[in-house]
């Protein structure tokens, strides 16, 4: 008798592995009447390999939002995973090593030490951990400084440096120990508007040609524009969570009594 073949089973579409999530996350500040409700129990998946922007007005409790999550501040309640890592179970002293070794760090200041180089500033992470510069993290550090275009200026002071450059060496030093996710935090607000452009485009092409994930926070419509998905955060509470917005979406989502989720 003869059998018929089996049909090849349609692979399920897989779902990406996640940078970051929060679950129920609170944060208060303050007691009775001064208590002010910074977040109110939000729950976000961050997904790995995009570039994911936080929009809110001032006071919408984005960069809250953001500390939060990067285990910069501790949460009132709720849970906050990185790459797998619940931050709560860790100590002062673990989670300290974790955010070295897995989260990366840009600023609207630059944080840059006037004294020494652009490429010893990228390298001064690893230094200060005790790490040895290897083969694979100078590879990294070529790799990144091409796609960042500051390979030419890697031997220049900060003080030598445009504020352009100077926040492009900041995202250098961000990425180049191959961070888990990378938060931004107003990463243009010192910047111009061709600046402005110029970084973020890098900031995408990191995203693209490297694979990282990175969130940035911004109040800025044009710097949103850069990211993959788009997380709109008012009153401490997540309104909507946009996944690759036309520019039409994302300001009607913003428009007062906008779209929610």
């Amino acid at each position: 008798m003869t059998q018929t073949p089996l049909s090849t089973p349609v692979p399920h579409p897989t779902t990406p592995p996640l940078a970051a999530s929060a679950r129920g996350l609170t944060k208060t500040y303050g007691r009775g009447d001064a208590q002010v409700h910074a977040l109110r129990g939000v729950d976000l998946d961050l997904p790995a390999g995009r570039f994911t922007a936080v929009m809110g007005a001032s006071g919408s409790g984005k960069s809250t939002l953001m500390h939060c999550l990067a285990g910069l501040d501790q949460p009132s309640a709720g849970s906050v995973s990185i790459a797998g890592t619940n931050l709560e179970a860790l100590s002062d002293d673990a989670l300290t090593r974790f955010r070295r070794d897995h989260v990366g760090f840009v600023f609207q200041a630059f944080n840059l030490l006037p004294m020494l180089t652009a490429g010893q500033n990228i390298l001064l992470p690893h230094e200060l951990a005790g790490r040895k510069v290897d083969a694979d993290v100078r590879a990294r550090y070529d790799e990144v400084s091409a796609i960042l275009g500051i390979t030419d200026r890697l031997g220049h002071r900060p003080g030598e440096l445009s504020g352009g450059q100077q926040q492009r060496v900041a995202i250098a030093r961000a990425l180049v120990a191959s961070p888990a996710i990378v938060f931004a935090d107003e990463p243009t607000g010192n910047l111009d508007s061709d600046a402005s452009a110029e970084v973020l485009g890098f900031l995408r092409r990191s995203v693209r040609e490297l694979g990282q994930t990175v969130v940035m926070v911004t109040h800025e419509l044009d710097a949103a524009a850069y990211a993959d998905d788009v997380v709109v955060i008012a009153d401490g509470a997540i309104r909507a969570h946009l996944v690759d917005p036309s520019a039409e979406q994302l300001v009607a989502t913003l428009r007062p009594g906008g779209a929610t989720r």
